[in-house]
């Protein structure tokens, strides 16, 4: 299976995740003239059962096997590295770029399976600073996952990435013609993205987690926003340089819990941009699952949400 590969036709998305503490699942209705609504949302406790259990338990208490299912990888199952753009036409791209893999994967391209993103570069000077980026993933990772979800009577019909679903909560949130950046963080990290037009421009893994910045010690809590602080502005810089043709409106945090509005403080005193924290619930109709409106179950469920709101496929 490439990544991103295309779901099925009209079929309804159903998006998970295998995460550390359990399965995590979310499906989106997208309305005409409406916000999108969240229909579903459920978790499973990982404890020490295996996945093919709870995907099993999923397909006989959802509507999982009526649906197309997208598997939304966890970090450390794929990586994002940024090409520069290749003069060659688009169905000689991902053999292209083959080549370029070769040179900074640290096992053989031969056992890798990779999609690209194209970056548009700058619309109004002939595409000026276009550039690719490329979701890695080794091919044996993602067959073990086809193979669970196989024995579970599932149909895969999607890879994601946390990226690409936070991606898709951006574009909601742009105000045309400028870019916005957005911070997540979770057990494993942090994610940095800037989009642009509803496209992934930017993305950066920080080495800080959500429970970094839960730190019960204010001194220690303190380092770690400063941390934050420093690589936003080091990447946010670079950005700049990179694509001066892009006015980035506004840094939005997402749902971390009541440390976020500590956060927003620190970093609003130390931007050139306002900080915003985001609610789920102004681009995302929560009626249905009225418990989603507390900031917590927002971060819970932060990237597979994202993931659901995934209506197109970018990859070439």
């Amino acid at each position: 299976m490439r990544l991103f590969s295309r779901k099925k036709k009209n079929a309804e998305l159903l998006a998970i995740s295998l995460a550390v503490d359990g399965l995590f699942a979310a499906n989106v209705r997208h309305e005409l003239a409406a916000l999108p609504a969240l229909d579903f949302v459920c978790f499973y406790p990982k404890a020490k059962q295996e996945w093919e259990v709870l995907l099993e338990r999923l397909g006989r208490e959802t509507r999982a096997k009526k649906m197309s299912c997208s598997l939304l990888l966890n970090a450390g199952e794929y990586q994002l590295t940024s090409l520069e753009s290749l003069n060659v036409p688009d169905d000689e791209l991902k053999e292209a770029a083959r080549f370029r893999l070769k040179e900074v994967l640290d096992y053989s391209v031969d056992e890798a399976c990779y999609d690209l993103l194209k970056v548009p570069g700058d619309t109004n000077n002939a595409g000026r600073n276009s550039s690719l980026i490329a979701v890695v993933a080794k091919s044996a990772n993602i067959v073990k996952h086809q193979n669970a979800f196989i024995k579970a009577k599932l149909p895969l019909d999607v890879i994601d990435v946390a990226e690409m679903a936070q991606r898709n909560i951006s574009a909601l949130l742009e105000t045309p013609g400028r870019g916005l950046a957005m911070l997540s963080f979770d057990i494993n990290g942090g994610i940095l993205t800037v989009s642009f037009a509803g496209e992934l421009y930017l993305s950066r893994r920080l080495d800080i987690s959500s429970t970094d910045l839960r730190n019960p010690d204010v001194d220690e809590r303190g380092h770690v926003f400063e941390r934050v602080s420093l690589e936003l502005q080091r990447s946010l810089d670079h950005f700049d340089r990179q694509h001066n043709y892009i006015t980035t409106a506004k840094l939005v945090l997402s749902p971390i819990g009541a440390v976020a509005q500590d956060l927003k403080v620190f970093l609003s005193g130390n931007m050139y941009m306002p900080v915003e924290i985001l609610d789920l619930a102004s681009i995302v109709n929560l009626t249905k699952i009225p418990e989603m409106e507390e900031p917590e179950k927002q971060a819970d469920f932060f990237y597979v949400i994202g993931a659901a709101l995934r209506r197109e496929v970018t990859a070439i």
